[in-house]
C-alpha cells in the first residue's frame, strides 16, 4: 500500500516495555520480514531512544492540568466497577473497563503512580478520522469521535506506566508525527484505540493520519493468532519448508510478483 501510493515503508521498533525487548528477538524480526521479501527505510526507530520526548509531551498536559496521577491497582479498578452504586456491567473500553474516576481529583505527583488523561477535562468538541479499511463491524469511511462516546466507554486511558514512563497510546501518537506517517496501517483489534489518538492528536497539535485497519488472522475455529495464545510461529512454518508465497496463501493475500 504504501508504495503503490508512492510512500515509504517505515519499520518501528516498540520496545517501550523493556522487560519484554532484547536484541537478539529483534534480529530475529529483522530476518523473518526480509524472508517474506520485505524491506525498509533505514534508520529504524526505536521508541526506548525517545523517553525524552514522551516525557515532554506530559509535562506540556500537566502543565495544562490534562493528565493526573493514578494509583490504583486493578483489583481496585475492579472493586470500585464492582461497587452496588455503580449500577450496570461497566462498559469495556479500549484498554478493558472504563476507569471509574477514583484519582480524578488528585493533584500531587507519586512515584507509583501511572499518568491518566482527565477525559472528562479533554472531551470537548467531535473529532473525524478517515477510515479506508474497516472496524471489527464493518466501520469505514469518515468516523465520528463525540465527546460523549469518549467520556464514557474510553474514560481516563494511562497515557504513562509506572515502569515505562510512557505508554503505547503516547509513544505511537508521537512518533507517527515524528516519522511524517500520513496511512497507518494496522489491525482491526486497534480500531478503538484510534480514538485515543485522535484526541492525542488534537491536544498535541499533530496531524492524523488515514487510517486502514485489516481483518484479522484466524486459525480454525476463528480464534485469533497471538503469541501469548502460544499461536505457530513465523519461523516454526519456514522450517517445515514454506516458502514466502505459501504464507501469502494462508492468509488470503495474491502471491507475491516477484514469485
Amino acid at each position: 500500500m504504501a508504495r503503490s501510493e508512492g510512500g515509504e515503508f517505515l519499520l518501528r521498533v516498540e520496545d517501550i516495555d523493556q522487560s519484554r525487548a532484547r536484541p537478539e528477538w529483534e534480529a530475529l524480526i529483522y530476518e523473518d520480514l526480509h524472508w517474506l521479501g520485505l524491506s525498509w527505510e533505514e534508520p529504524v526507530m526505536h521508541q526506548s531512544e525517545r523517553l525524552d520526548t514522551y516525557t515532554a509531551a506530559l509535562d506540556d498536559l500537566t502543565s495544562r492540568e490534562l493528565i493526573f496521577p493514578c494509583t490504583c491497582t486493578r483489583r481496585d479498578i475492579a472493586e470500585a466497577l464492582s461497587a452496588p452504586q455503580e449500577g450496570a456491567t461497566p462498559p469495556l473500553g479500549p484498554d478493558g473497563p472504563v476507569y471509574p474516576g477514583t484519582c480524578r481529583s488528585k493533584t500531587e505527583p507519586s512515584a507509583n503512580a501511572a499518568l491518566r488523561l482527565n477525559m472528562e477535562r479533554t472531551a470537548s468538541e467531535t473529532l473525524h478520522f478517515t477510515e479506508t479499511g474497516s472496524g471489527p463491524n464493518g466501520e469505514t469511511g469518515t468516523i465520528t469521535v463525540n465527546p460523549e462516546t469518549l467520556i464514557d466507554q474510553v474514560g481516563d486511558i494511562v497515557l504513562a506506566r509506572r515502569e515505562m514512563g510512557t505508554s503505547y497510546h503516547l509513544s505511537v501518537v508521537l512518533d507517527d508525527a515524528a516519522q511524517g506517517i500520513t496511512h497507518v496501517v494496522r489491525g482491526q483489534d486497534l480500531f478503538a484505540a484510534t480514538t485515543i489518538h485522535v484526541v492525542l492528536q488534537r491536544l498535541l497539535g499533530l496531524p492524523t493520519p488515514i487510517y486502514h485497519h485489516h481483518r484479522l488472522i484466524r486459525d480454525d475455529t476463528g480464534k485469533r493468532l497471538a503469541k501469548r495464545d502460544d499461536a505457530r510461529a513465523l519461523r516454526k512454518y519456514r522450517e517445515d519448508g514454506l516458502t514466502p508465497d505459501d504464507i501469502r496463501r494462508l492468509v488470503r493475500l495474491p502471491a507475491s510478483s516477484s514469485g
